[in-house]
């Protein structure tokens, strides 16, 4: 650890991550438009990880298996603009153009930012790594090595809902990035909270019932083959606009823009 890295405070680490988070949102200057990103932080030994690689996801990687000494770990969610949720509504079976758009631009998106943040870090002496933002998975099992969504949650950024999408109190309309860093910073997780009506009190099925293939179930199972051959089939149709491999059709209920649990 270098003189430059020994003298900055977590605060003023906390503040230049969050500082640049915001300013790529801002100047992101592509096709989509965003609302304010949110950004969440954890222990890189939060024995949550632990559990999702022993329970849920076998092949997940702890935070030291992306670099060595791993202390914390940062969560950020970029909300899509509401037209872009609009979009995607009004046809219920194909998916909008401005949402494979918004899909495809904040993939880019988020990987300029771990990139910038990234530098930002290494000229202060901190090292820092991240995953890709998508197509991290086994292509068989469909399963990820790095879930960004379940790292949003464990940074008290959201819960899952019934589409096993991440709904914060921004929404679920968006994507999430992260990246682990060297360095212990402030945590300070708000309790866990239900932000699903469906978990709720079963007052919404807008997910289920939105779903154009009906690989998502009312028990919160869900059909990943039947799902990602959907999503392959979106990718042809916009290949010329990049990878698209997108639907979202299950995030325009009640919970696309904002938390409908109060």
């Amino acid at each position: 650890m270098n003189c430059q890295s020994a003298q900055i405070e977590p605060d003023a680490l906390v503040d230049l991550i969050v500082s640049t988070i915001k300013a790529e949102v801002v100047n992101a200057r592509s096709i989509t438009t965003y609302r304010e990103p949110l950004v969440g932080f954890c222990s890189a030994e939060d024995p949550k990880f632990k559990e999702l690689c022993s329970d849920y996801i076998p092949a997940h990687y702890l935070p030291g298996e992306l670099i060595e000494g791993a202390k914390s770990v940062v969560s950020f969610f970029i909300p899509f603009d509401s037209l872009v949720v609009k979009a995607n509504s009004r046809d219920k079976h194909s998916v909008a153009q401005e949402w494979a758009q918004a899909y495809v631009d904040t993939n880019s998106l988020i990987s300029r930012i771990t990139r910038q943040l990234i530098s930002e870090l290494d000229a202060r002496g901190i090292l820092s790594a991240a995953e890709p933002a998508t197509h991290n998975f086994d292509p068989l099992t469909l399963k990820c090595r790095w879930s960004h969504k379940s790292i949003a949650v464990i940074a008290g950024l959201g819960s899952f809902g019934l589409h096993n999408m991440v709904i914060t109190d921004s929404g679920c309309a968006g994507r999430f990035g992260s990246l682990v860093i060297d360095r212990e910073l402030p945590v300070s997780k708000p309790a866990p909270k239900n932000r699903c009506l469906y978990f709720k009190d079963k007052s919404c099925r807008a997910c289920v019932e939105r779903c154009p293939t009906g690989a998502l179930k009312e028990d919160g199972s869900i059909d990943k083959q039947a799902c990602y051959a959907r999503l392959l089939e979106v990718a042809e149709i916009y290949k010329s606009i990049g990878v698209a491999d997108v639907c979202g059709k299950c995030a325009l209920g009640p919970c696309s823009l904002k938390s409908p649990v109060s």
